[in-house]
């Protein structure tokens, strides 16, 4: 298995797992508390999510302000393009992405840390990402920003995504006020 820091921002980290295939089909390890934790991914996740999902649905950018959320993220079906926006206040990196292809070829995974937005677009016929979850859902600390925020300039791999109503009224970046964006916390 191999951890490798994104080369946009370290503290997204890719992992790489060991995956076993015979006639019989394959089998690997999808976590492991203390592995995962000597590698800089946080050992306590305290709920699973699963996302079955369309072609050309796009789901995000999402982010919790109160009770953020770190995630790790695969694909157990299909394919995604999964995306990470760093939306902490004061960050050298404040306003860059780091989008990736997961799929269940490949079976890697992305931990995505408090801090960050994030969303996936579908490019198989269907989906099924998991995501594990540093803290619970709150409805109340929910925010989000526009998926096809200008400023960002992410690019998706599809022109006219299926959006939820939501999805499709949140704001640009420039447009969230500072105190609905979570702050950058220097670890040395």
């Amino acid at each position: 298995m191999r951890f490798i820091p994104s080369s946009v921002f370290p503290e997204i980290i890719i992992v790489e797992p060991d995956v076993y295939g015979d006639v019989r089909g394959r089998f690997l390890e999808t976590y492991q508390a203390e592995r995962y934790a000597q590698n800089s991914i946080p050992a306590r996740f305290v709920q699973d999510n699963l996302s079955f999902s369309k072609k050309g649905v796009v789901r995000g950018l999402h982010y919790q302000l109160g009770r953020p959320q770190g995630k790790l993220v695969w694909v157990v079906q299909g394919e995604v393009y999964d995306v990470a926006v760093d939306i902490r206040q004061g960050s050298p990196t404040f306003g860059k992405w780091v989008g990736m292809t997961l799929s269940s070829d490949s079976l890697r995974q992305i931990y995505i840390p408090e801090g960050f937005a994030h969303g996936f677009c579908v490019c198989s016929e269907t989906a099924i990402l998991l995501y594990k979850c540093t803290d619970y859902y709150a409805r109340n600390e929910e925010k989000g920003l526009r998926w096809d925020d200008p400023t960002l300039a992410i690019q998706w791999p599809v022109r006219e995504p299926v959006l939820s109503k939501k999805d499709s009224r949140y704001p640009g970046l420039k447009d969230i006020p500072d105190r609905e964006l979570p702050p950058f916390v220097f670890q040395a």
